[in-house]
């Protein structure tokens, strides 16, 4: 018989984390009918041999190379047999009853295409993880050194800052580090665009669910802790580039490409002018480390030209 749940983890060096997390998902494993498919992206760490040996229960699909987010979670749907279809993130931890939520939500509403919990910090902070879709102006300002300057009320829109954190709302999107979905959802609209490598793929991904006439719903009542970012600050150059190469594949397809061309220019000239203030903060002798390690890294970013993500 199918499992209820199909839970996919793409992992990358985060050996230890991934640890706790399938020990958090193995004590859920008594009151919910599910499976569990690890992607390995050519780990470099332990990750392998440890799921292999104190995790028998999982299927593992270990890849000779990293083959990026939407990929790999691509790799695991194509495997999954779960009603329901669970992406979640290796550095999170179940809290509580959060997979039984999820699932009798989306049992008991069956337009809802999409759901996302609650994201915590490990110091039990709410994370942001709902939005609704970027405009030009967001595309334009927000995550850029220029943010500071955003309309407060645009920012506060885009982050779905005007509805309460402890209630479920319709929202637009919900970060994939912790977004379930069902397998109709998944048969209808497909998996996830593999032109991004990593970041905007959940957008995208929501957009076409919502565009095929879904609803994507937080839910506060699950909780998931995530301890953020912790593959991609491995590789701060890469995690730039990917990024904005990200932003602005989104912006291409929904768009068009003079709304990209103008967002790929300011943040071509934002990595500039902050890659000449990091210099000259080195120079004088400010914390020298870090700005010659910010001045490569944004020297990197401008080497690349930032073309959108093919």
């Amino acid at each position: 018989m199918p499992p209820l749940l199909s839970i996919l983890i793409v992992n990358w060096n985060v050996c230890d984390l991934l640890r706790v997390c399938l020990r958090s998902i193995e004590r859920a494993r008594d009151n919910l009918a599910l499976e569990v498919i690890v992607v390995d992206s050519a780990s470099a760490d332990n990750s392998v041999a440890m799921v292999q040996q104190e995790f028998p229960w999982v299927r593992l699909i270990a890849c000779p190379e990293n083959v990026g987010f939407p990929r790999g979670n691509n790799l695991a749907l194509a495997q999954a047999n779960g009603r329901f279809l669970y992406l979640l993130n290796p550095d999170t931890e179940i809290v509580g009853d959060a997979l039984q939520q999820m699932t009798q939500y989306m049992t008991q509403h069956r337009d809802v295409g999409v759901v996302g919990s609650q994201l915590l910090y490990p110091d039990g902070r709410i994370q942001s993880s709902r939005r609704r879709f970027p405009t030009l102006a967001v595309g334009l300002l927000e995550s850029t050194w220029l943010q500071p300057l955003a309309p407060r009320r645009l920012l506060r829109y885009y982050y779905v800052q005007d509805l309460p954190d402890d209630q479920p709302a319709d929202v637009d999107w919900v970060m994939g580090a912790s977004l379930m979905t069902r397998r109709e959802v998944y048969e209808q609209v497909g998996g996830m665009d593999e032109g991004y490598f990593m970041y905007s793929e959940e957008l995208d991904w929501c957009r076409r669910i919502k565009d095929a006439g879904w609803r994507v719903v937080y839910l506060p009542q699950a909780k998931i802790i995530h301890h953020e970012g912790k593959s991609s600050e491995q590789a701060v150059a890469a995690r730039h580039i990917y990024f904005n190469r990200a932003k602005l594949r989104y912006f291409r397809k929904y768009h068009g490409r003079l709304a990209t061309a103008l967002i790929r220019i300011t943040l071509l000239w934002n990595y500039a002018v902050q890659l000449l203030i990091e210099a000259a903060k080195g120079v004088l002798g400010h914390k020298r480390p870090l700005r010659w390690q910010r001045v490569r890294a944004y020297a990197a970013v401008l080497r690349s030209g930032l073309p959108p993500a093919e």
